[in-house]
């Protein structure tokens, strides 16, 4: 008999039955709870672990097809064909969150994907997850003397406050 079959509750020894009932109900309960902190550790770590190869496994597409997008956003900066990756990218991946793709989407020269990446500029200013270079305020500096007014003014509003 191991030690911890040797239970005592209120100052009694338990049974041979309620050992066993015990012993039974943690069979069936299926999974056992780490006894010492340290096993505890080792069980959330390697859950953790586990969901994140899951997570990976599931999400392994939408990587790739994302970065492909991307790729295809470089490949075409200075190319008529920007403004068609640009428009690829935010309808399979959303709004661009980093300042190099915000910047692709400053150059297309069409108003409408201009002011995408002028929105996400400003939410990104705003929450501080995005830090404005050098490079996007003159891009700013050269949008807020652009032929659309829609353009032209949210580009001053945004070096405003910058």
């Amino acid at each position: 008999m191991s030690g911890d079959d040797r239970s005592w509750q209120d100052g009694e020894k338990l049974s041979f039955s309620e050992l066993d009932r015990r012993r039974r109900e943690r069979r069936s309960s299926g999974e056992q709870a780490p006894r010492s902190k340290a096993a505890r550790e080792r069980s959330e770590a390697a859950t953790s672990r586990y969901l994140k190869e899951i997570d990976g496994l599931f999400s392994h597409g939408d990587k790739a097809r994302i970065e492909r997008l991307v790729a295809a956003m470089r490949d075409a900066h200075g190319t008529p064909g920007l403004a068609d990756a640009c428009r690829a990218y935010h309808d399979a991946a959303g709004l661009p969150a980093e300042a190099p793709l915000i910047s692709l989407f400053l150059d297309t020269g069409v108003p409408d994907l201009i002011l995408v990446g002028l929105a996400t500029l400003k939410t990104g200013r705003e929450s501080g997850s995005l830090k404005v270079t050098s490079s996007l305020r003159s891009q700013l500096r050269i949008l807020s003397q652009d032929s659309d007014d829609e353009v032209a003014e949210t580009a001053e509003e945004l070096l405003e406050s910058l």
